[in-house]
């Protein structure tokens, strides 16, 4: 009995305590269900919604011109929700057959039966995610919304799409590493205008809500975004295209043809500091035939600037001793010693006293090291703080990042040895990026003010300027007037009398320097840099370009063999192009009593129309007359006078035809006389091989030699020619043709 009792007790705990966890349990339940209930649904909404971003359309590159540089383009990934609720198997399987033809049409990828068999397999699958096509252009996306099923939309059709823009370069190569490339998959690197300008041009993005349905797949609940994207501002940057084509394509053909590994080319415009090309191409590892622009030389990297240095060395002297260009340096046999350490000049001096122009016409190594300690071997700071003050040890700050940072020993640098001095004159012992030795270059040349390089020129919102940049001046006075007549003498003097003699325009004068560094020994051979800077025109500098090659294979390496012919044709194509920085060959004046066109004989009609026309006033010996002559009685009026063509004809002889046209002579000689014509020349006949006078009968041949009719004096003045080239131009395009010429 006793054992019944306790089991009971058990059993009865048991049920005890499994009603408090049911009642627990019912509590939580109607807790979760209408207290906590909006908290916990809110939550479960936000594990299968979710706000995504949608990124603007980046802003567009421009070239100064306003070619286009970068762009976005939209792409799109397309699919379908092959189970959405409205689309219903007969509909489905009524329309995936033709479906599947169109989109195995259009992008050619799969067959009609692939296509069908992964849209039919999505559907007994109940998936709600089907991928049709990955990067669909914005053209073949407005085709697709017009295929079976597509064509009823997300709801009924299920057909969803997502926007991407991808940044394409329409010039491909042109300028790559100026344009620039923005990481935004974090590879590779970043670089150029798209990261200097990132936040200008990215715009503000918007926000789309999405559900996360079967395969973990996101897709848009609206239509519509929940905040639309802001497109990014334009940027209109001071690169030419047609100048960058030229430079690219010419500096290519000189790396190639020398072999080198690398090279540079800079063109600015001088007053402004506007960079209207700039081209790095590097040898291809893979391909040593290929260049590519894998890196900025120009901007990013520092080197052994060489004899283009010799420029900055010289200008220190003027401005602190006022340095004569008539000095007269002895340098010997072209070869001198300092501190155990040979400097030597490239090739053997003619006389061994020249002058200061000499020196850097010819570009010798020991006379501008001769000149340097001459003047500064005492105080050898003095040299250093005036290259300093002329701003050649500090960067240029452009808008452009990874801009290299120049660098000239002090003499508390610990490098500083005794030969240090006379190997900086001459381009040794520093580093400077070609970019900074033209903005030198372009400093002395623009009266000593230097400005600071730049690259865009205005940002632009829907076509509408915001923010324009103006030039910028770095320093306003790096070395006086005198200096710069001066620098300026001896640079036009390289070019005409020195090492850039083949430089020289053909009808323009370009003035620089030329350069070559030894890069030291490779692979058991020295390599070195040719390079060549200057201006042009040089009688009124407008642009400054350099170009840098490095490491030619050939045995060419000079800075006027190798980079020299790179300058002259950019230099060409921004001549031939810029009417601005051309002279006037001639100019047309208003005034009267002008040496006009000869007036032919013809058809008194025509010239009365034509001197109608021009308000030039005229008489006539008879007004009926059909064919005439022009004379000049005085400087205010023409006189016609009359020609019996037709009477003369026939009577059977040949009238004189000497002053008429072509095509009057050929109506009146063979249309009415049957005269067989031949005709040599062009212009108005001067001589007839039947002389006036002679009787013909028909059937006969007569030779017409045409030529330049004699211009008379008229009262014709510049204005009125103007007016003939366009009345003559109207009577030639009309399609119906005078009965009897045009006079």
């Amino acid at each position: 009995m006793e054992n019944k009792k306790d089991i009971l007790w058990r059993v009865y705990l048991i049920y005890f305590v499994m009603c408090l966890f049911g009642i627990a349990i019912v509590s939580r339940i109607f807790i979760i269900q209408f207290k906590e209930g909006d908290k916990w649904r809110a939550q479960a909404q936000s594990f299968s919604t979710k706000f995504f971003d949608i990124q603007a359309v980046r802003g567009n590159i421009y070239d100064a011109n306003g070619s286009l540089l970068a762009t976005s383009l939209p792409y799109f990934e397309t699919g379908m929700d092959v189970n959405t609720e409205a689309l219903t198997d007969e509909v489905f399987y009524d329309n995936v057959d033709s479906l599947s033809i169109k989109l195995s049409q259009l992008f050619k990828d799969r067959s009609q039966k692939e296509y069908k068999k992964i849209l039919t397999k999505g559907r007994k699958d109940r998936d709600r995610w089907v991928v049709l096509r990955r990067d669909v252009s914005y053209s073949d996306l407005q085709v697709m919304k017009k295929f079976p099923l597509l064509r009823r939309g997300k709801n009924r059709g299920g057909f969803v799409y997502l926007q991407t823009n991808v940044r394409e370069r329409p010039f491909q190569f042109l300028a790559a590493r100026t344009i620039g490339k923005l990481n935004e998959n974090g590879t590779g690197k970043s670089y150029g205008l798209e990261v200097a300008f990132d936040s200008t041009l990215q715009g503000k993005s918007g926000h789309r809500l999405m559900q996360k349905i079967a395969g973990n797949v996101w897709r848009p609940i609206n239509d519509d975004n929940e905040v639309d994207p802001e497109d990014g501002d334009d940027i209109v940057s001071t690169i030419d295209i047609n100048v960058q084509d030229v430079a690219e394509n010419s500096l290519m053909n000189c790396l190639k043809k020398h072999g080198a590994d690398h090279g540079c080319l800079v063109l600015m415009e001088i007053k402004t500091g506007e960079v209207k090309a700039i081209a790095n191409l590097k040898r291809n590892n893979k391909d040593t035939s290929l260049y590519l622009e894998n890196l900025n030389y120009a901007v990013g990297v520092a080197t052994v600037p060489g004899s283009t240095f010799k420029l900055p060395s010289l200008v220190a002297a003027m401005e602190d001793f006022n340095l004569d260009l008539k000095e007269m340096i002895d340098i010997g046999d072209g070869t001198c010693i300092y501190s155990d350490a040979k400097v030597s000049d490239s090739h053997h001096p003619e006389k061994s006293k020249i002058s200061v122009q000499e020196v850097f016409e010819q570009s010798s190594n020991v006379g501008v090291t001769k000149i340097i300690t001459r003047y500064y071997s005492k105080t050898p700071q003095k040299y250093i703080d005036r290259l300093y003050k002329m701003g050649l040890n500090s960067p240029l700050n452009v808008s452009i990042p990874g801009e290299a940072s120049p660098y000239i020993k002090d003499t508390k640098d610990k490098s500083w040895s005794q030969i240090s001095l006379p190997w900086i004159s001459y381009g040794y012992e520093s580093r400077i990026t070609p970019l900074q030795i033209l903005n030198f270059y372009s400093a002395v040349v623009n009266n000593g003010v230097m400005m600071r390089p730049v690259f865009v020129k205005e940002i632009r919102n829907r076509g509408r300027v915001v923010k324009t940049f103006q030039p910028e001046i770095i320093n306003p006075s790096i070395c006086s007037k005198s200096t710069v007549d001066k620098a300026r003498k001896m640079m036009e003097g390289v070019v005409l009398n020195g090492t850039g003699r083949g430089i020289k325009g053909s009808c323009y004068q370009v003035a620089g320097k030329t350069g070559t560094a030894q890069l030291g020994i490779v692979n058991g051979k020295q390599t070195y840099q040719a390079s060549f800077v200057g201006y042009f025109p040089a009688d009124n500098p407008k642009y400054s370009c350099i170009v840098v090659i490095s490491a030619p294979s050939g045995d060419a390496y000079y800075g006027a063999a190798v980079a020299g012919p790179v300058f002259k044709d950019v230099a060409d194509k921004v001549y031939s192009t810029s009417l601005e920085i051309h002279k006037e060959i001639n100019s047309i004046t208003s005034k009267t009593n002008l040496n006009s066109p000869s007036i032919k004989t013809g058809c008194q009609t025509d010239l009365n129309n034509i001197f109608s026309a021009l308000n030039v006033k005229q008489t006539s010996s008879d007004s009926k007359a059909e064919w005439v002559f022009a004379t000049n009685r005085d400087s205010l009026e023409v006189s016609l006078q009359t020609k019996d063509i037709e009477g003369t004809l026939k009577k059977g002889i040949v009238p004189n035809m000497v002053g008429m046209t072509c095509k009057d002579v050929l109506y009146l000689l063979e249309n009415n006389k049957g005269l067989r014509v031949k005709v040599t020349g062009s212009g108005a006949i001067t001589k007839q091989s039947i002389e006036e006078g002679t009787t013909f009968k028909k059937g006969d041949e007569i030779v017409l030699e045409l030529g330049q009719q004699e211009s008379l004096q008229s009262p014709i003045n510049g204005q009125q020619l103007k007016k003939v080239e366009s009345f003559v131009h109207e009577k030639q395009n009309k399609k119906s043709v005078m009965k009897k010429g045009n006079g």
